[in-house]
């Protein structure tokens, strides 16, 4: 369509999956948002394809779905942050780290993703931490033996840090920006090449540990010597971040 129609650029743009974001791989797809309808009638492939949404959403067993028939030409989600911090719903279990990333406006996040809404390198640090991965093992689900991250059990229980200090949260940013820094060298690689346990750059590795450390210190001055202290302390502070909602569910019971 590219090398039929020069003006049709205009409503295609990049669209991140979990494969394609993992494996360096390129998709696209047709955003009509906000196009005049004279526009859109100019291409009769686009027209096509619409056609087929169509056929396909009044065809779903799911009301929800044929609702979105009466809208052929809209994803069903539509409001795109600025940025936003991408998260692939599926992930080897091989690999020591879940490969987060950035994204902007000009792409598309489809439902094998979970996005978080205009994240900052704090949050992308923490989260491509041991300490969040830690987390991770012992609350996702799992495909076959693959991680399944979920945004409800892994990502909204996931303690935080308690009010770290700027500096320590300064540190974390810092180590983050360098773990994007060294990604962007392998200019040729994959994020599933660099994060293969057998092929990760040992300059990224390095970087990472780096990064581990500065988010430790957000937690406590003492290191974590083992994943079961890691993991200890994270239920401890998440039973202590919880439990006076449990306290004021027994008062109003009482009552």
């Amino acid at each position: 369509m590219l090398s039929k129609y020069s003006t049709i650029s205009t409503i295609i743009k990049p669209v991140v999956s979990g494969r394609e974001f993992l494996n360096k791989i390129p998709r696209y797809c047709l955003w009509l948002k906000d196009v005049a309808p004279s526009e859109i009638r100019k291409y009769p492939e686009v027209l096509n394809r619409i056609e087929n949404v169509k056929k396909m959403r009044l065809e779903s067993s799911f009301a929800p779905t044929r609702e979105l028939a009466n809208f052929p030409t809209l994803f069903r989600d539509t409001q795109n942050p600025k940025h936003f911090i991408v998260i692939p719903a599926t992930t080897s279990e091989r690999r020591k780290y879940i490969p987060f990333g950035f994204f902007d406006e000009n792409y598309i996040p489809l439902n094998s993703v979970y996005i978080i809404p205009n994240g900052t390198l704090y949050n992308f640090g923490v989260l491509m931490s041991s300490m969040h991965m830690a987390w991770v093992k012992y609350t996702c689900g799992r495909l076959k033996s693959d991680y399944r991250y979920s945004k409800d059990l892994v990502y909204n229980n996931y303690p935080w840090a308690t009010e770290p200090s700027e500096k320590n949260k300064k540190k974390v940013e810092e180590k983050a920006q360098k773990v994007l820094d060294v990604r962007a060298e392998f200019t040729n690689s994959s994020l599933a090449d660099l994060y293969d346990p057998l092929t990760m750059p040992p300059k990224l590795v390095k970087v990472h540990q780096e990064l581990d450390k500065a988010v430790d210190l957000c937690y406590r001055p003492q290191a974590f010597t083992t994943e079961n202290t890691r993991i200890e302390f994270l239920f401890d502070l998440y039973n202590e971040y919880t439990s006076p909602m449990f306290n004021e569910k027994k008062k109003k019971k009482r009552k």
